[in-house]
């Protein structure tokens, strides 16, 4: 019998499984090929993890569970899987590849990527150059809406020369998932959220933008301008197929982030003193 394993999992992205040891020129016998899918899976702790934990950078390791091959209703239950819900799943392995067995989404937050972006919005930029003349790698705010009202949590990360931040985020490298987890904590609501990770062209760092409210007008609207899913102009489409692929963007509306808190506070949703933005945990 497989071996198997069940828990909450976060899938964290969908992308082509990378040849690896020549698998597309003959590998193991039942193996998937090289150029099938497969999803990145981040299993999510019963209980907080503490970033100061000797083990805590293992508790986010990735793990890979092949996207496809499935029938009936488990095959639908899979290809509706986006990057970003969040899963109650039992995987089975063979012969060293993981597959699902049971899967059933419990949160429907969304993460979208795009990579030399054009156009920044003014928030993040403004932000980074303070961050900057600190003299520090990582920061962030909180964004609030026209109104006051906190609508978004802003995180930025050197992209240094030699590093790929944008990559070790999609892929699971960098984890995330404390971000999220703080937001959702934090949140007097369970609702889903959109979180978009943002690589500009013209400026040396990566935007992850945990925006509150998925249906919201900052989600639709981010969405829109980086050409990311259906926003403002197409109507709100709530099953948000596909629209994670790297496209170009436009310029932002100034009013696309809200506006920006001062970032001499702790940080997005300020009142937590245990978080520490320069963690990357």
């Amino acid at each position: 019998m497989d071996p198997t394993t069940s828990g909450r999992f976060r899938v964290h992205d969908r992308r082509r499984r990378p040849d690896i040891d020549g698998e597309s020129d003959g590998g193991a016998a039942g193996a998937p090929a090289a150029d099938a899918e497969e999803f990145v899976l981040v299993e999510l702790a019963d209980e907080p993890v503490d970033p100061t934990a000797p083990d805590a950078e293992d508790r986010y390791d990735p793990l890979y569970a092949t996207a496809e091959g499935y029938e009936g209703d488990l095959g639908e239950a899979v290809d509706a899987l986006r990057p970003g819900f969040v899963v109650d799943a039992t995987l089975a392995w063979t012969d060293g590849s993981a597959r699902f067995r049971e899967v059933e989404v419990v949160r429907e937050t969304r993460f979208r990527f795009a990579d030399g972006v054009e156009g920044m919005f003014e928030a993040a930029v403004e932000t980074w150059r303070q961050i900057r003349a600190e003299g520090e790698p990582v920061g962030s705010i909180t964004t609030r809406s026209n109104d006051g009202d906190p609508n978004g949590a802003l995180y930025l990360f050197a992209d240094a020369p030699g590093s790929d931040t944008f990559d070790e985020v999609r892929t699971g490298r960098l984890p995330i998932e404390p971000l999220v987890a703080r937001v959702n904590e934090s949140r007097d609501d369970d609702g889903p959220r959109e979180v978009f990770v943002l690589r500009p062209a013209a400026h040396e760092f990566v935007a992850v933008y945990v925006v509150f409210d998925r249906d919201g007008v900052l989600a639709q609207t981010v969405r829109d301008t980086y050409d990311l899913g259906a926003g403002l102009a197409a109507g709100l489409d709530a099953s948000y197929p596909g629209g994670e692929g790297d496209a170009p963007a436009s310029d932002v509306p100034d009013d696309a982030s809200g506006d920006a808190d001062d970032s001499d506070g702790d940080g997005p949703l300020d009142g937590d003193d245990d978080f520490d933005a320069l963690d990357r945990l």
